[in-house]
């Protein structure tokens, strides 16, 4: 009898399964039990038996529950996200940790916190992505499963189900124009170097950095494979690529019928080619590459495809923008009827000049509303959604943007990341919008801005930030400490105060071209506070030091606001020497340009004590990679350069992407200033005007030379981060002070 029913059981299950597939029915995702024991064993490997995870019943939207059974904490969810973002929420509210990039805590009590009630909460947002393209290089470029394995963790823990997940395309382009013809000869032209996928992916460059070994796309063909089963077993739903017309240079060669467009990114590169979508070819390819790459990686539905990232259409016409739209589509829909195309809304921002209402609405209304989903990139800078009608009906996403380049630099809009996401999910006004993310350039920086903007996935309310960060002192820190608090009341209303002044945070001269001049092209100087209001938080830091050192996110804090005061006091100090050069002032010169220089080697041996802010790191990962010596150079030298001059010694993005790290301080940024104040000082003994022309040649051939150079750097920290902070805190706090008096 027993038999019989469960004969039955098993035959009920089957039927109604495949009655949900037949009938395009979305059956209600599961908890990956093992999957989810197994994230909780990589974050809290001593403590994992002290949880229990069960399966919440499916609702509408992701949610979580958390209690206590007995002597077990019993966390349960939707998904594997909502059972990870579970543990986040008894890790940070009951038992005071922290995991974050910069700064861990997970010093649990010796006793877990009993649950007293039942926590019930469910995400308002469907959707909460993450990533930007150009993440996949500005910090992602070298990294190995180990890292991307905590990645995906962090994701999980933050809430993240909607992962931007471009890792291996390189290889599912390979087989595709193998495919069609192209030899390797042909497509070296086309690969770009690892560091500069994110602007290949996007059709802004070709070649550049390469040639792109084979065993690069292969070894990333796996990565991409382990990456992609990981997020998918968390109940994640990654976002592949769709093709937007970007072909290789040879493709006229291959197909001379071929209707192509030919473009430039104006920063430095040779053309690119686009293939017009009214071209049949361009269905084809797009058919080919979607099947190709389900193959490889399998598919989500989910689709990045950015037509004009930072490249203006050839007219304005709606038509033919709505047209183009209607096919790019379309490439996509002939593979996966099921595809929903995820746009960045970028180009509405950077280039909203030409993307006014009518030609935003045409390129939008082509698709239809449920297979199309907007990224409003920068919704804390701007939000786009206010000024499109809420993108015209299309589903969207609200994101902070915050980060460009990877730029070293505490700052942040604190207020709206905070009462943002609430504000646009109570209007009427914003119609579809489904989901929140992060879209920073960047990562690695400015931890509290992440923890701030994912603490909005499970609420619907805004947050109040000043009592949100005395919780985010105490699981930082282990405890609230009266100094830290104080240091956090400045800084909040100085470098995260944010404001409409600045589209990002200032940065330091230190870190631009040498010049009289307090700005540079890509070194923006201006402040959104005043610069002496930042020293209180500094005083409060180092006051904290004697409860607080044990912390690994206060000694990266007590670094990093050290850094920050460093790194401001170099303009008022260039000030001074600039106007004894113009005084023709020998001795005031040597004085102060001597004490700039000093300025630069105290950073350097400041940031030395942590790991976050070396060098090494960054270069050694970029060397793992390679197999062979010759590969092993051409990664380093991409390494080198995107951090530097990004392109060639006449690349107009130099210092795009500056970093304020031990090891380019002194071997790069310093050695720059040095040669410019050899050019100054000789000038003045020798009575005559400094050839400022000639030397913006000869120093970008230095910096060439530079990126092509090979120097191993320190892999770990060395010295104590407490110990010289106080050093350089009681060298420089006067100094400091009398110069902004």
């Amino acid at each position: 009898m027993k038999k019989d029913n469960l004969s039955y059981c098993l035959k009920f299950i089957v039927i109604f399964l495949l009655a949900a597939v037949l009938s395009n029915t979305t059956v209600t995702a599961q908890v990956n039990i093992p999957a989810s024991y197994a994230l909780i064993k990589r974050v809290i490997p001593q403590r994992a038996y002290s949880f229990v995870v069960e399966q919440l019943p499916g609702a509408d939207k992701d949610a979580f529950e958390i209690e206590s059974r007995k002597d077990k904490i019993i966390l349960r969810g939707t998904n594997g996200v909502s059972v990870a973002s579970a543990l986040y929420e008894y890790l940070t509210n009951y038992a005071h940790c922290q995991v974050t990039w910069n700064g861990v805590n997970l010093n649990l009590p010796a006793k877990l916190p009993v649950v007293k009630s039942l926590v019930h909460k469910k995400t308002p947002y469907q959707y909460r992505y993450y990533l930007n393209y150009c993440t996949f290089n500005y910090s992602m470029s070298w990294w190995d499963w180990g890292r991307w394995q905590k990645e995906i963790d962090w994701m999980a823990l933050h809430g993240v189900n909607m992962p931007l997940a471009l890792t291996g395309q390189e290889y599912t382009w390979y087989e595709v124009y193998k495919s069609m013809g192209f030899s390797d000869a042909d497509l070296n032209e086309f690969f770009c170097g690892p560091a500069y996928f994110s602007w290949f992916w996007m059709g802004n460059l070709d070649g550049w950095g390469g040639p792109l070994p084979l065993s690069w796309m292969q070894s990333h063909r796996d990565l991409q494979q382990e990456i992609l089963q990981r997020e998918r077993e968390l109940g994640m739903k990654p976002i592949l690529q769709s093709f937007t017309g970007h072909v290789p240079p040879s493709f006229q060669k291959h197909f001379p019928a071929s209707k192509l467009k030919k473009t430039n990114w104006k920063n430095g590169f040779a053309d690119t080619y686009i293939l017009d979508t009214e071209d049949p070819l361009f269905a084809e390819i797009g058919r080919k590459f979607i099947e190709t790459q389900t193959r490889l990686y399998g598919t989500d539905h989910l689709y990045s495809a950015d037509t004009f990232n930072e490249n203006e259409p050839p007219t304005n016409d709606t038509t033919y923008l709505s047209a183009l739209s209607s096919r790019v589509y379309q490439a996509m829909s002939n593979a996966d009827p099921k595809a929903t195309w995820v746009m960045q809304g970028w180009l509405f921002y950077s280039d909203r000049k030409f993307w006014n209402a009518p030609q935003i609405k045409a390129l939008l209304d082509a698709v239809p509303n449920e297979h199309m989903i907007i990224l409003d990139l920068a919704a804390e800078i701007e939000p786009v959604w206010k000024r499109t009608d809420a993108f015209y009906g299309k589903p969207w996403i609200w994101n902070m943007l915050h980060n460009f380049g990877g730029n070293i630099v505490l700052f942040g809009r604190m207020n709206e990341v905070a009462a943002g996401p609430a504000a646009a999910l109570k209007d009427p006004k914003s119609k579809q919008l489904e989901g929140i993310g992060l879209t920073m350039e960047a990562i690695e920086q400015n931890p509290v801005l992440y923890e701030l903007m994912t603490a909005n996935t499970w609420r619907d309310k805004p947050i109040n930030p000043d009592e949100w960060i005395k919780q985010y002192q105490l699981n930082r820190y282990g405890h609230i400490n009266k100094y830290t608090e104080q240091a956090w009341k400045v800084l909040r209303n100085t470098v995260y105060s944010g404001g409409h002044i600045i589209r990002d945070g200032s940065e330091s001269i230190i870190s631009g071209r040498p010049t009289l001049d307090s700005i540079t092209v890509w070194t923006r100087t201006t402040f959104n506070y005043k610069p002496k209001d930042l020293l209180p938080a500094w005083d409060a830091m180092m006051n904290a030091v004697p409860a607080c050192s044990n912390s690994d996110g206060f000694r990266y804090d007590l670094v990093d606001v050290t850094r920050q005061v460093l790194a401001n006091y170099a303009l008022p100090l260039q000030s001074k020497w600039v106007n004894a050069y113009r005084q023709k002032n020998i001795a005031g010169f040597k004085k102060y340009s001597g004490e700039y220089l000093q300025l630069i080697g105290d950073i350097d041996a400041l940031l030395a004590t942590r790991k976050d802010f070396l060098l090494g790191p960054w270069l050694a990962d970029a060397r793992n990679q390679g197999y062979t010596a010759d590969e092993k150079d051409l990664y380093e030298r991409n390494a080198r350069d995107l951090v530097t001059l990004w392109g060639d010694a006449n690349s107009p993005l130099h210092e795009y992407s500056c970093r304020q790290w031990s090891g380019l301080l002194n071997d790069f940024y310093k050695v720059r200033w040095e040669k410019f104040f050899t050019l100054l000082e000789d000038a003045l003994q020798q009575g005559k005007e400094a050839d400022f022309k000639n030397f913006d040649h000869t120093i970008s051939q230095w910096e060439w030379q530079w990126v092509n150079s090979h120097k191993s750097y320190p892999l770990q920290a060395s010295g104590n981060s407490a110990s010289q902070a106080n050093i350089i805190y009681n060298k420089y706090r006067k100094l400091i002070e009398a110069a902004y008096q």
